[in-house]
């Protein structure tokens, strides 16, 4: 793969992370190190003492000493379970069984010939962030479904397909928090973020709405800052792409039109069944209580099913229509095909697994936690400098867990009340998170995802590293921190409304 290596001081410090990152061994390699290396240090940290109080229960959480009986016994016997049960493996295999068929039938290409030759050059790149962000609406799909379309789009157009991965992850995990539409992740904060204020004000109630305008900007900001720093320092940098893979879209055909005609008809078709099951006001896809996005209702739940649905049904429309698909041996080979493309992730995702399971048993990503939320408590700013503060510290802590519910869980009963007492209301306290949240996931090795990334990237660039990856991430990563500070602020001076029901001060 051919770079354009720049002097210029930022050209000079990526170059300096990719260099020092690739050093590393293969991905699959460096997980199992890692998760060696968290076995040690668990039994480093148990020695010294180190313990903390949870502040939301109140419970003393100990580094677990995982070089012992009890955790070498864990390590054995829960390995199976690590791997099945790593987050991100049950939604790609699921999502990628339709997306396979869309694929093998031809439908995907030709979409992209519909949309690709009829659009211009100059707003593929910001369609292709813009999507990612709106795919959040869809929880996790986007990692899957966006990431790699993003390469395939780029690479049609003639350019290097990373900067288009890049852009795709930028939108799908950089802007996690920014959306036009109220995304499973509202509920779910909401409701940490108001039993954390109940306990400073007991007849408190966030909305999931109460961040709503705030992220409508964003989208837009987060769109306008990761295409421009796609074209300005991410596709300069990769340079001219030299791979093997090519992608070239001719015209549609009369028959892929018709395809697609039949494909976009069944889609709907799909559409419309999924809605009968959940418009309904005894719908089955919502809760027993009514509800459809808030809390784990079987419609959040199904979403995975439901994109595969969505990828498979108007793929096999396709194919019938076209006669890529005639029995149900090409639905099978589809299935077959996807599945193996997948090797690699597989064998990464057993690797990460292991990994990400080792270091929640430690606790010492808990531990940093709290204590990295005392820190920022105990330095006494207030004002702006606390808040922004308060993002950059979030940052930090979001490298080591990628959960955004699971952070806030510990962070929102300190940071809130706190917050509180100094006149910030429970809803602006949540969007300084969201923001902190959002922007160092691309730069994350810890992040549940980043692995088929680089799995995704390496079918373009075979020596690909995390050095590589965290290397083309990181301006998107301090762009959008920037800006996205300087949004609040400017937001916060004139006072303007964060969203419905949504106050700045308590």
């Amino acid at each position: 793969m051919s770079k354009q290596k720049k002097g210029g001081i930022i050209d000079r410090s990526l170059n300096i992370v990719e260099k020092v990152g690739n050093k590393l061994p293969h991905p699959i390699t460096l997980f199992f190190i890692l998760a060696g290396l968290t076995l040690v240090l668990s039994w480093v940290v148990s020695q010294l003492g180190l313990s903390v109080e949870h502040p939301g229960t109140g419970e003393t959480i100990e580094a677990v000493n995982l070089i012992s009986r009890y955790g070498i016994r864990r390590v054995f016997s829960e390995a199976v379970e690590n791997f099945t049960g790593f987050a991100p493996l049950g939604t790609v295999l699921v999502a990628m069984l339709g997306v396979g068929v869309a694929d093998s039938s031809g439908l995907i290409k030709a979409t992209l010939k519909k949309i690709v030759l009829g659009a211009p050059d100059r707003y593929i790149t910001a369609a292709v962030v813009f999507a990612g962000i709106m795919s959040n609406v869809a929880s996790d799909a986007g990692y899957v479904v966006l990431v790699p379309l993003g390469a395939i789009i780029f690479a049609a157009k003639g350019r290097h397909p990373l900067a288009g991965l890049a852009a795709a992850f930028a939108g799908v995990s950089g802007g996690f928090s920014a959306n036009l539409l109220v995304s499973t992740l509202d509920p779910l904060l909401a409701g940490i973020t108001e039993e954390a204020a109940q306990l400073m004000d007991s007849t408190y109630t966030v909305a999931p709405t109460v961040n709503w305008y705030f992220m409508i900007a964003s989208t837009f900001l987060v769109t306008f800052v990761g295409t421009w720093v796609t074209e300005r320092i991410v596709a300069p940098r990769l340079g001219e792409y030299e791979g093997e893979y090519t992608e070239k879209l001719e015209e549609l055909t009369e028959l892929e039109a018709k395809g697609l005609r039949s494909a976009l008809i069944w889609l709907l078709v799909a559409v419309a069944g999924i809605a009968a099951l959940t418009v309904p006001q005894n719908g089955i896809l919502r809760s027993d209580a009514g509800e459809i996005i808030m809390g784990a209702t079987p419609f959040v739940q199904g979403m995975v099913p439901m994109i595969a649905l969505f990828f498979f049904v108007p793929g096999l429309a396709y194919g019938l229509k076209t006669g890529t698909i005639k029995d149900d041996s090409d639905v099978a080979d589809a299935f077959s095909k996807a599945m193996s493309d997948l090797g690699m992730y597989i064998a990464l995702a057993f690797a990460a697994g292991q990994f990400v399971a080792y270091f929640g048993w430690s606790n010492i990503g808990t531990i940093l936690a709290i204590n990295g939320a005392e820190f920022l408590q105990a330095v006494n700013f207030t004002g702006l400098p606390m808040i922004i503060a308060f993002i950059i510290v979030a940052g930090f802590i979001n490298i080591f867990i990628g959960s955004a519910s699971a952070k806030w869980a510990i962070m929102a009963p300190v940071f809130v009340p706190m917050l509180m007492e100094l006149g910030y209301s429970p809803e602006f306290t949540q969007l300084a998170y969201r923001i902190g949240d959002s922007v160092t996931n691309i730069i994350s090795p810890l992040m549940s995802y980043f692995a088929i990334i680089i799995a995704f990237a390496k079918k373009y660039d075979e020596k690909m590293g995390i050095g590589t990856l965290i290397s083309t991430m990181m301006p998107y990563s301090f762009a959008f921190m920037f800006v996205w500070i300087i949004m609040l602020i400017v937001w916060f001076t004139f006072g303007l409304p964060i969203g419905p029901a949504g106050r700045l001060f308590y």
